[in-house]
């Protein structure tokens, strides 16, 4: 008997856990071309960790297609998993959250887990909360704590996890950045001709200047951010966690 259950906690520990998120309104930062101020979030599932190292290994042994040196050009950039050698991990990294995946290897991995990479919006909404409120978005310590980890420079070794919130979700910040699954949907207009002054603005610092909120500016760094890339890109601190939808109401 004590066998089973010892078994039951080893599987149980190989699977990440995946934590509810109510449903909920939350204003993002960009997207609102429509004039609605905030929008309703339906309830879904989140990942509490960032997908690691391991987990992604033994989903390459499921995929070799997409592992490293096999992947299509059309799928990935050539810096793909850049830090692995072949399909070895780097020493001692197997918790470490996985960087250099594109948004189709990262979509392939939740699809394989029954999942979905989280959209923008639901990112943004559970990683508003803090410690103890499920919106701090405007807590001028919250806020401060993010910027002060955005102002970092990346190095190469990424920081541990220390950072749960009120949800139990993990590290929505400190460790790397985060693939969405509609990562550049915030830059579509009926007609993309129109789109290019609305990116370089953004980039130039343009896009900050109507946020007179110095708390906006963690949000305009990860919107600019993802309007960087293709779904190709590869970057030594972007990773990725699934989420889910769910039935459940507030």
């Amino acid at each position: 008997m004590w066998i089973l259950a010892a078994l039951s906690l080893v599987i149980a520990a190989d699977r990440p856990v995946r934590v509810a998120i109510p449903a909920g309104r939350f204003a993002p930062l960009f997207g609102l071309d429509t004039g609605q101020r905030d929008f309703a979030v339906s309830a879904f599932a989140i990942d509490a960790r960032l997908v690691s190292n391991a987990e992604f290994a033994a989903f390459l042994r499921a995929r070799p297609d997409l592992g490293k040196g096999r992947i299509s050009s059309a799928l990935a950039d050539e810096c793909y998993l850049s830090h692995w050698e072949g399909a070895t991990l780097p020493p001692g990294s197997s918790a470490a959250p996985v960087v250099s995946v594109s948004w189709f290897a990262a979509q392939a991995y939740c699809e394989w887990r029954g999942a979905r990479l989280p959209s923008t919006l639901e990112w943004e909404y559970v990683a508003a909360a803090s410690e103890t409120d499920r919106d701090a978005s405007r807590d001028p310590a919250f806020v401060a704590r993010i910027l002060g980890w955005y102002s970092r420079p990346t190095g190469k070794d990424l920081p541990g996890e220390s950072h749960r919130n009120v949800y139990g979700v993990y590290d929505l910040h400190q460790r790397v950045w985060e693939w969405t699954l509609d990562f550049n949907g915030a830059f579509n207009t009926a007609d993309n001709r129109q789109d290019g002054d609305k990116i370089a603005g953004m980039f130039c610092g343009g896009g900050a200047i109507g946020s007179a909120r110095r708390e906006d500016y963690a949000a305009f760094m990860r919107y600019a951010l993802r309007g960087s890339l293709s779904a190709r890109s590869t970057l030594a601190s972007l990773g990725f966690r699934c989420a889910a939808s769910t039935t459940e109401t507030r």
